[in-house]
């Protein structure tokens, strides 16, 4: 059986895109066998753990930036170490990010027999992110790691353009991050909605906006909380995720006196995200930039109505008015006029027939089975 081994930053539990993609293709991917290096980040994490298929080494003391930034060089030693044993096929790296930059490293010292690379790309961020962030270094990282890969795949045709421009001239293959069609089931769901809802204090004749989001800048959470203050009253958001932008967009609510209409969540279990989903009534991210945005397309599968800002891969499956609607970027008052235009009661048909133009679109092109069959023959 062949031997994989995956390189990514951050994996399970903690949770992103990145994270859940290589959960749900390695669990369906029965004819290989994976290893995975990866940051420790948190101290409550061990060191070496079996998730699904995969062996998870953790490398670090459970301080982000540290073990980020040794990250490359430990995962490089320990890389080498694992080769001897175990003479992987490829080297897998989840976005080109510390992670990745082990196995290149590893290749630069083994340079006599260095292992074929996989380079999945991910990323999402601005190019204003990529040109300043690390001073530069996420730029040169990229042109490097390009250099060094065997086979890219990309997870919309906005990051495969990107790849282009910072010169990889190889083929490229997109292979978009999918939707566990089964858990995101609304009927499954729906048993719990009432209870849900009344445990949120938010009562039955109320409208629930949800938002499933990193806190970050280029979410555009902001931008949608702004966007409350043109709504009616009976209107309430739900945010669900963490990051660094969590305290400044707690004080945003306070000071736009909304503390009783927006209620934020943190980081919830992911397999309690189907329920939350189903008690919405419209899913909204106004995000600055995104890779692909696999949170659209679980909103999508679970028959919520999508409002989202026309950036990066989020055009490769929303169609204005034909899967979800578009809104301007770091524009509230756009955000709040498509939120109304989907509750409108007037437009309800043309609301029903974009919800399960969407669902259909989802099941025909974003199962991780037909993913996983896709990723199978790049290992192959």
């Amino acid at each position: 059986m062949k031997k994989i081994l995956i390189f990514s930053t951050a994996y399970l539990p903690l949770i992103g895109g990145a994270e859940v993609a290589i959960k749900e293709l390695t669990d369906r991917l029965a004819d290989f066998d994976f290893d995975l290096i990866t940051a420790r980040l948190k101290p409550g994490l061990p060191k070496l753990e079996k998730i699904g298929r995969i062996n998870v080494y953790r490398l670090g003391f459970g301080v982000p930036i540290l073990d980020k930034l040794f990250l490359p060089f430990s995962g490089a030693v320990l890389t080498l170490r694992l080769n001897r044993e175990n003479c992987y096929e490829y080297f897998w790296c989840m976005m080109a990010t510390f992670a990745a930059g082990a196995a290149y490293l590893a290749n630069i010292i083994r340079f006599w027999r260095p292992t074929p690379i996989i380079l999945t790309l991910q990323e999402g961020d601005s190019e204003e992110h990529f040109k300043k962030r690390w001073f530069g270094m996420i730029n040169l990282s990229w042109r490097l790691a390009l250099k060094k890969t065997k086979i890219l795949t990309v997870i919309s045709a906005y990051l495969a353009e990107r790849a282009r421009k910072f010169g990889y001239k190889g083929e490229i293959q997109i292979i978009p991050n999918g939707v566990d069609l089964n858990k995101f089931k609304v009927e499954s769901s729906k048993l719990k909605v009432k209870e849900l809802k009344n445990k949120l204090g938010i009562s039955e004749n109320e409208k629930v906006i949800i938002t499933v989001s990193r806190l970050v800048e280029k979410n555009g959470v902001g931008d949608l909380i702004e966007s409350m203050g043109y709504l009616s009253a009976d209107v309430k958001l739900i945010i669900i995720g963490g990051g660094e932008l969590e305290a400044d967009l707690k004080s945003k609510i306070a000071d736009l006196k909304l503390s009783d209409r927006v209620i934020m969540l943190g980081s919830i279990n992911n397999q309690a995200l189907p329920q939350y989903l189903a008690a919405a009534d419209i899913f909204v991210r106004p995000s600055l930039s995104e890779g692909q945005g696999i949170s659209f397309l679980e909103a999508m599968a679970a028959g919520v109505p999508i409002i989202a800002t026309p950036v990066g891969g989020i055009v490769d499956f929303l169609r204005d008015g034909e899967t979800g609607w578009f809104c301007g970027v770091k524009d509230p008052h756009s955000i709040a006029e498509k939120i109304k235009y989907v509750f409108d009661e007037r437009n309800k048909d043309k609301v029903r027939e974009v919800v399960n133009k969407a669902k259909e679109m989802v099941e025909k092109t974003y199962d991780w089975d037909l993913i996983a069959e896709k990723m199978k023959t790049v290992f192959k």
